[in-house]
């Protein structure tokens, strides 16, 4: 059994073949798949895909922080609403995003830690969204860390002391296709983090590994990740699936 922690499924980029894309992925042994929200305009379509996946598709409620603009108290209220009505397997993605736009760096601080706060209020996960913003990262996480404080730092590609800051807060490390990128960088230490701190993840369509780097990202492609996992822990396939699993069971509890 292997679990895709991160995949983007209601994306338009699959409108033409997401059912044989789905298909595909469960060919390739992936069952699971943990669907980040964005922002309220991607609710429905995210309804839609449980709908229609209810066994193998779970739903996250979050506010993305490139999402955080003007309107953001109205993004949240929508966040705050959902996660009161209905159930969910975490909170997110959430987090900040310094590459694209510095402008609402106050409003994504504050957007995140709201966002912890209703995470830990309902005793769920969340899930981190970081770019170019390791240090404002933490700094949120070290003013609400906690028992209750846990999760995953999606799409890792700090450093090692960055991995182990990140680990220091109840949280796994999300890894996908950068661990196959020859500039990568990550795949050079991950053998120095323990395995039970590591789960998987497409984030497709986006990010694929080698060697479809530069192509749509699928769930089925999960697999070459794995394949450099086993070269950088000396484990088998099989192992390195239902380990990095049951991990995604510790951190959803489904």
């Amino acid at each position: 059994m292997i679990t895709d922690t991160h995949t983007h499924l209601y994306s338009d980029q699959f409108d033409e073949d997401r059912d044989e894309m789905i298909l595909r992925a469960k060919e390739a042994g992936v069952s699971r798949f943990f669907i980040p929200a964005i922002d309220s305009t991607y609710t429905e379509r995210m309804l839609d895909l449980e709908k229609k996946y209810s066994e193998d598709v779970f739903l996250m409620m979050g506010l993305h922080p490139t999402s955080v603009k003007e309107n953001y108290k109205d993004e949240l209220a929508h966040v705050k609403e959902w996660i009161d009505t209905r159930d969910f397997c975490a909170i997110g993605e959430i987090g900040i995003d310094l590459y694209w736009d510095k402008t609402f760096l106050k409003e994504q601080q504050e957007s995140f830690k709201t966002q912890i706060q209703w995470a830990k209020e309902k005793k769920l996960p969340i899930v981190i969204h970081c770019r170019e913003a390791f240090d404002e990262i933490f700094e949120v996480l070290e003013s609400e860390k906690g028992e209750e404080l846990f999760g995953i730092f999606h799409c890792f590609t700090g450093n090692l002391e960055q991995a182990k800051k990140a680990i220091s807060y109840n949280m796994k490390l999300g890894i996908g296709g950068v661990a196959t990128f020859k500039n990568g960088k990550i795949d050079k230490f991950l053998n120095q983090i323990d395995i039970k701190h590591i789960v998987l993840e497409t984030d497709s369509p986006y990010l694929a590994p080698t060697p479809y780097r530069g192509k749509r990202n699928e769930s089925s492609f999960i697999t070459q990740v794995i394949d450099k996992l086993v070269d950088i822990y000396g484990l088998t396939f099989n192992e390195i699936s239902e380990i990095t699993t049951q991990n995604s069971k510790d951190i959803f509890s489904i």
